[in-house]
């Protein structure tokens, strides 16, 4: 069984950034409701997004990851996997959960990640900053794409098109 936690510092660092305002509000302004409030919620985020941690088990079957304490879950049997590569996310895919182009994206901090192709054509692109331990874990298990394992980590960018002059180009 493998089992590793990328921690978020980059969303660490965020909320320590507005923290240094909600300490400036509570040092001018006194503390209220309001600050309190805020200052509960930025707390609540703290513990539920601390880190993701993807975990594969070769008995049962499943590689699954989770944010923070594991409110916010994914689990995936090896069956319905039909593919797994190292990538890199770019800028747009951002931190935390959401859908893109390339499907679902759970990241907490850096651009490495790994991409899980299902057989129904579902993408999901999970941040780790082990992308090789995970795909080591994997092999035998699923089908790992390219000669992923030999410790580059693959980009996703294809190569820039060439397109038409157009009528406002300089050149």
């Amino acid at each position: 069984m493998y089992q590793h936690t990328q921690f978020a510092w980059a969303i660490w660092a965020i909320l320590a950034w507005i923290a240094t305002f909600l300490v400036m509000a509570i040092v001018l302004s006194g503390s209220n409701a309001a600050i309190l409030l805020f200052a509960g919620i930025l707390l609540l985020v703290a513990v539920f997004f601390y880190g993701l941690t993807i975990k594969v088990d070769s008995q049962s079957k499943q590689l699954t990851w989770w944010l923070g304490p594991g409110l916010i879950k994914k689990t995936l049997s090896f069956e319905e996997i039909e593919a797994v590569r190292a990538v890199k996310n770019s800028l747009r895919h951002g931190i935390g959960m959401k859908i893109t182009n390339d499907g679902w994206v759970y990241a907490v901090s850096g651009f490495s990640a790994i991409e899980i192709t299902l057989h129904d054509g579902m993408k999901y692109r999970v941040g780790t900053n082990d992308p090789n331990g995970v795909l080591k874990a994997l092999v035998g298990n699923v089908m790992i794409k390219e000669d992923e394992i030999s410790g580059v980590v693959k980009s996703d960018e294809e190569p820039a098109k060439k397109r038409k002059k157009g009528a406002f180009d300089l050149d």
